[in-house]
């Protein structure tokens, strides 16, 4: 009997995990308020249906009562989260804050499979990280004068990395940060946000060429630090992110161009000059050929992808351990292996779902700095994906960076959490300036109001029509506002 739940489970999961990620995009062509909070409802019964029926697999196949009590507090968790960022940010991306329940559920989940250990510390740091997330809206929107710390932004981000490349330990090759207490504390997580704060506050107090050659050598100096650490994969991203803000600031595709050849040229140094690189260039190639010297970690995330196939192997089916570091840097290929390919190909859709949120965030907001941030952001979060999912299936080398929200670690947790909390301030900021812009008009409009009721000519007045006694006035549904990207002006999603 247990066999048949346990695979009876393994399609409706996989199901429920379509049916939410059908629903992230189709909330975006709901004409109505009330049809886009039916939607959002719906998705949090869904992701509360699929945690369940995860955890009560587990506990059937490791029969184990303190899943039980784990899982129990984490329901007991998100529902604090969803209703906390209700009451206190009514006006907040509910599709991110389900979106951000999710991964952290989908986490939980595979990381318990994994590590019941390493699970309830990952659960501790979500908590704290929520407790951040919480916070940091109110100081966004508060803090008017953030777009003035442009030199603190970079000397706090470049004395922490120089920091970790002085005095870290080098761990699998690069040094990533420091061990205090037991708890590892990786200060190139927080240092991308400083980072992208960095960048957009000094491109948006100038574009001129002088003011973007000190920019681009701070910028470099960040990178550099980062690549003598052997940090690939925080390298890489900050990389990109300052191209892409230095683009969209600027408007100049010389910039765009000469940043790729730059970073090329420096891709090739860094090879010839760094054995650890080419060991993950060669593992890439060919990692069966390599499959003792370095390889072993990317053949052995194909042999599970492959295993798992379209529908996976199930929970507790499938042997996801034998992948190293497999709840870090490789829980995507677990995840394929355990739940499908086609489950992770969802997961990987909620994460674009949460990139076009933050870039029509970008979009719309008014304010160049915030916009700037919005984007630096959003192109953090989504090319860590890349990175990430890219590394373990071969597509690129890997990186050695962690899956947002979904990957095991504390760092990564909270600095993801941050994230999102300076995204959500951006969006409150965003709808700051659309009442603004409609007070605005409704004082014009009553300005106006006493001129146009003079030119008016007396009109008979036509006799109001009896409504049944004992029935309410039907009132006409309220027409939500559709994402920067659909073509209607100043529009938004929740």
């Amino acid at each position: 009997m247990t066999n048949i739940i346990v695979e009876l489970s393994k399609y409706l999961i996989i199901l429920l995990m379509a049916c939410y990620t059908f629903s992230c995009f189709s909330i975006f062509t709901k004409e109505y308020v009330e049809d886009e909070k039916h939607v959002l409802i719906m998705q949090n019964i869904v992701m509360f249906l699929m945690h369940f029926l995860a955890y009560m697999v587990m506990y059937l196949k490791m029969n184990e009562p303190k899943l039980m009590f784990f899982y129990a507090a984490q329901v007991v968790y998100f529902l604090a989260v969803i209703l906390l960022y209700s009451l206190i940010y009514p006006t907040v991306s509910k599709l991110i804050v389900n979106n951000m329940c999710m991964l952290i559920s989908i986490g939980l989940i595979m990381i318990t499979r994994l590590n019941y250990g390493s699970a309830v510390k990952q659960f501790i740091f979500a908590v704290l990280g929520s407790v951040f997330g919480l916070v940091v809206p109110v100081i966004i929107r508060k803090m008017k004068s953030l777009i003035d710390w442009t030199y603190i932004y970079a000397g706090v981000g470049l004395g922490a990395l120089t920091l970790v490349a002085v005095f870290a330990a080098t761990s699998g090759g690069a040094k990533l940060g420091f061990e205090i207490a037991g708890i590892g504390i990786q200060p190139s997580e927080f240092v991308k946000i400083l980072f992208v704060f960095f960048v957009a506050s000094s491109l948006k107090k100038s574009t001129e060429f002088k003011n973007v050659v000190v920019t681009t050598a701070l910028a470099a100096a960040h990178v550099l630090i980062l690549v003598l650490s052997t940090d690939l994969g925080a390298a890489l991203i900050m990389f990109v992110v300052y191209l892409v803000m230095l683009y969209v600031a600027t408007q100049q595709p010389l910039y765009a161009v000469a940043g790729v050849g730059a970073g090329s040229f420096a891709a090739v140094i860094g090879y010839k000059l760094f054995a650890h690189i080419k060991v993950r260039v060669a593992a890439w190639k060919d990692p069966f050929a390599t499959y003792s010297d370095g390889g072993y970690q990317v053949a052995q995330s194909l042999f599970a992808i492959g295993t798992g196939s379209w529908f996976g192997m199930g929970l507790c089916q499938g042997s996801p351990d034998l992948i190293p570091v497999a709840e870090t840097d490789f829980i995507f290929s677990a995840i394929a292996e355990e739940l499908g390919v086609i489950f992770a190909l969802c997961l990987i859709l909620v994460c674009v779902s949460c990139y076009v949120m933050f870039l029509n965030i970008a979009m719309e907001i008014r304010n160049r700095f915030y916009k700037l941030i919005a984007l630096g952001l959003g192109t953090c979060y989504i090319f860590q994906v890349f990175l990430t999912i890219g590394g373990v299936t071969r597509f690129i080398p890997s990186t050695g960076v962690t899956l947002p929200l979904v990957s095991y670690g504390g760092s990564s947790m909270l600095s993801t959490m941050i994230m999102f909390g300076i995204i959500q301030g951006l969006y409150i900021i965003r709808e700051d300036e659309e009442e603004e812009i409609i007070e605005k008009k409704r004082e014009r409009a009553n300005r106006n109001e006493p001129r146009r009721t003079a030119k008016k000519k007396p009109t008979q007045s036509k006799p109001k029509q009896q409504r049944p006694s004992g029935t309410e006035p039907e009132r006409p549904k309220q027409k939500r506002k559709k994402p920067a990207f659909e073509e209607v002006p100043k529009q938004r999603v929740r």
